[in-house]
């Protein structure tokens, strides 16, 4: 199976992270100065059964791991900010491999395709991080305020990344007699995710299903 996009250059990767990233972070400022957050009683903003519109924040990682709950000697306020410092170092480097790939390197369409992606979902949620503890209130049982009297919820590099989509497609109850998780009620897909994590995702996708057209042959 091939697949040909159109020819990736600088300008044209600038344009594509500056359109997703420009997406993302408007769906999250729509949700946060719109709507509480999505728990504490609140009902889905959308309900469509197999598609919900919420509104959570995620302190850690992907599906909401923290750092901490790996590494239990660390305290989240030093967890999340050794995540941040983290993915900061991360989208340098993969900003620098993505540049070097379109000037220097004949590499695929492909792989720059990708890269953008990856680069755009990382940065998008980083703001997240980095700043939107600054600029805005809390979201528990209110909706959110820019750039508060009182300062923001959380200092710098301590913010929450704004999740909105869900995909509860299908629910089953585990067996009793499986380990660990018998009885208990599964969804699938039950994780909530924003813009920027399905670029990554399809990014990361692109690398795996197309490997042997990205790193088998040049643009």
């Amino acid at each position: 199976m091939k697949f040909k996009p159109s020819n990736i250059n600088l300008p044209t990767a600038v344009v594509i992270i500056l359109c997703l990233l420009l997406t993302d972070q408007a769906s999250k400022f729509f949700i946060k100065m719109n709507y509480p957050l999505s728990l504490y009683g609140n009902s889905a903003i959308i309900d469509w059964g197999f598609f919900k519109l919420l509104f959570v924040e995620n302190k850690g990682m992907a599906m909401g791991t923290k750092l901490n709950d790996i590494l239990p000697f660390l305290s989240e306020k030093t967890a999340k900010l050794v995540l941040t410092v983290f993915r900061l170092v991360a989208i340098i480097g993969i900003g620098y491999w993505l540049w070097d790939n379109i000037i220097h390197k004949q590499t695929s369409n492909l792989f720059r395709w990708a890269l953008c992606l990856i680069f755009a979902g990382a940065l998008g949620n980083i703001i997240d991080s980095v700043f939107y503890g600054m600029i805005f209130s809390h979201s528990y049982g209110q909706v959110a305020t820019l750039f508060p009297e009182g300062g923001g919820y959380a200092p710098v590099f301590q913010g929450h990344v704004v999740d909105m989509l869900q995909f509860p497609l299908v629910s089953w109850n585990w067996p009793d007699w499986m380990p660990w998780v018998g009885g208990e009620r599964y969804t699938f897909f039950q994780y909530v995710f924003n813009i920027a994590d399905s670029a990554i995702s399809i990014g990361v996708g692109i690398l795996i299903f197309f490997n042997k057209q990205i790193f088998g042959q040049k643009s």
